[in-house]
């Protein structure tokens, strides 16, 4: 899709548009994420960083699995 394609997207559903790029920017970032971890090795003491990926993974998918449903249901 070009950028025009997007800048109409956006123009026509703000919100939904907004959601969509950052969830593949949150998708991006925990792929990432995951790949500098396992590069710097098997965690040692609390795997603080490990702790904090995993919490903003879990926040995501609780973020489309629960609280979308729930605001589509109230707009019913």
């Amino acid at each position: 899709m070009a950028l025009a394609g997007i800048v109409a997207q956006f123009r026509a559903h703000p919100v939904a548009t907004v959601l969509e790029l950052g969830s593949v920017l949150v998708c991006c970032l925990l792929f990432a994420g995951t790949f500098v971890l396992l590069s710097t090795g098997v965690p040692t003491g609390r795997g603080d960083p490990w702790l904090v990926l995993i919490g903003i993974g879990v926040a995501f998918v609780l973020f489309w699995t629960a609280l979308v449903p729930l605001y589509e249901r109230t707009l019913e």
